[in-house]
């Protein structure tokens, strides 16, 4: 039990890292992104600031408005030239909030933290190089939407987490609250037998006591009943013990035991004993005889006519040991043939599908075997096989 919740704790903590490393993700993939669209704008304002710089031989100023008005005002993305001092002269693409030049200043300032100014440098062939303004630009369009959309997929992302986990408390909750009630019912179902035969001999010593030599081992069988039903669930959640034992009289004795029980269920069932004999094998008793005395339970339950018959037959090879358990039930419908091993899915009203899932684990977790459904057809029974490894 603990190990199952240490592992829960481990799938909410994957959840949680697989979250964390999504976030870390987006966030680097959108530096990347926007470095490279920011290196792409760097190269276009520096070929602009190597063609102002060009024209800038002209005393006029007609060369340097016309490539700022043709040229410069097509890109999409805001830009200011400025002069030596970086008082704005030329700009376009600002923000329509921009509109005084003490606004234009403070976005320069925001822009050249984000991109360094590119220089305007004229040549002059008498002084050198001459720096006689610059270019400031900011972000285009495409690079804000990318980190907008980048902060709405991290919170898709937080939100799904939020839903996940609440979602997977939700379901944890419920199948806790439908496993106790399901192991309550199962309890109850494992207790009736036994309880209800014994309420009966206790009435039948009130009215006539004159048998109680032949009552006594009658009673004494339904209290080890009890006793065996307590053992079971007191082994559930621990480390099952192995024993070499005789299956064939272990499965015997079950069978011996339903079969003087049967009536006390209100049907008429005949119990067919197939079994080879001295079938020796490494395994929990206690579990191996609950699930045989499960899949019995389950076909007399399938049962509703007033010609019941199951059969049960062993047998074993030098690696296995097969049980068939077959009945002339109402049958299985075969899409539900693997769904009916299932925790929480059963055919019947009133069941809680619990029995043939416990079964599964006792079979395929513990003992390293198989059990499945071999045969199956509506209103005429099922076949249920079992192999298990010898030891």
């Amino acid at each position: 039990m603990t190990s199952s919740y240490r592992h829960i704790g481990n799938i909410k903590g994957g959840i949680f890292l697989i979250g964390i490393f999504l976030v870390i993700g987006l966030f680097s993939y959108t530096r990347y992104l926007s470095s490279e669209l920011r290196e792409d704008n760097r190269e276009v304002v520096k070929m602009y600031a190597e063609i102002i710089a060009k024209t800038v031989k002209d005393d006029s100023n007609t060369n340097i408005d016309f490539i700022f008005e043709n040229i410069i005002k097509k890109v999409k993305f805001p830009i200011i030239q400025s002069g030596r001092n970086k008082n704005p002269q030329l700009w376009t693409n600002l923000p329509e909030n921009i509109d005084s030049d003490r606004d234009r200043l403070k976005l320069i300032l925001s822009m050249d933290k984000i991109n360094k100014p590119i220089p305007l440098v004229f040549d002059d062939k008498i002084n050198g190089p001459i720096t006689f303004g610059y270019l400031h630009y900011g972000d285009s369009r495409l690079i804000q939407k990318i980190q907008i959309w980048t902060y709405i997929e991290i919170l898709s992302i937080g939100i799904f987490i939020l839903f996940g986990f609440i979602g997977f408390s939700f379901i944890r909750n419920s199948e806790k609250q439908h496993i106790w009630v399901g192991l309550s019912r199962e309890t109850a179902h494992q207790l009736g037998t036994p309880v209800s035969a014994l309420l009966g001999w206790l009435d039948y010593l009130k009215n006539d006591n004159s048998n109680i030599e032949k009552i006594l081992p009658e009673m004494e069988s339904d209290i080890e009943r009890l006793q065996q039903v307590s053992r079971r669930f007191s082994k559930m959640g621990s480390k099952p013990e192995m024993e070499f034992f005789d299956l064939s009289k272990r499965v015997e004795s079950v069978l011996s035991y339903l079969n003087r029980r049967i009536p006390t269920l209100g049907k008429k069932v005949d119990l067919v004993n197939d079994i080879d004999p001295d079938i020796k094998i490494m395994a929990n008793g206690t579990l191996i005889s609950w699930t045989i005395e499960n899949l019995i339970r389950n076909s007399i339950d399938s049962i509703s006519g007033e010609a019941g018959l199951i059969r049960l037959s062993m047998s074993q090879d030098q690696n296995n040991v097969k049980i068939r358990i077959s009945d002339n039930g109402c049958g299985v419908p075969k899409k539900d043939w693997k769904n009916i091993f299932r925790p929480g899915f059963s055919t019947k009203k009133s069941g809680w599908g619990l029995g043939l899932s416990l079964c599964q684990r006792i079979i395929n977790e513990v003992h390293k075997g198989n059990i499945y459904v071999l045969e199956s057809r509506i209103n005429s029974g099922t076949v249920f096989e079992i192999n298990i490894p010898s030891g």
